[in-house]
């Protein structure tokens, strides 16, 4: 019980993350298209640093957490969900990006 409580808890870091990539995706490709990355004033830069940083962090957490509860009893279960989960993580940013430039001229 105890270790499906814990994958719990890290599968909803895990979704916080994508959730937080995807904004990430989101906000960077208009100024990254129209090459104003150093131009962006403190607002625009303080949305993408924290969703890239918060997003980073959680996925940090969010691995760990699950290592807590499968890398020692189940280590081909850990690598699968690494993987798994980063290739949603990078699949959330993707969207983001193609959400925004399916509505942006």
């Amino acid at each position: 019980m105890e270790r499906w409580l814990t994958r719990i808890v890290a599968l909803l870091c895990a979704c916080g993350t994508a959730g937080l990539f995807w904004t990430f995706g989101v906000f960077v490709v208009v100024p990254w298209r129209n090459s104003w990355m150093l131009a962006l004033n403190a607002a625009e830069l303080q949305v993408l640093g924290v969703s890239l940083l918060l997003g980073l962090a959680t996925a940090w957490g969010a691995l760990h957490i699950f290592a807590l509860a499968d890398r020692a009893s189940r280590p081909k279960y850990y690598a699968m969900t690494r993987i798994v989960l980063i290739i949603a993580w990078l699949a959330a940013l993707i969207g983001g990006i193609y959400w925004t430039l399916g509505r942006t001229a």
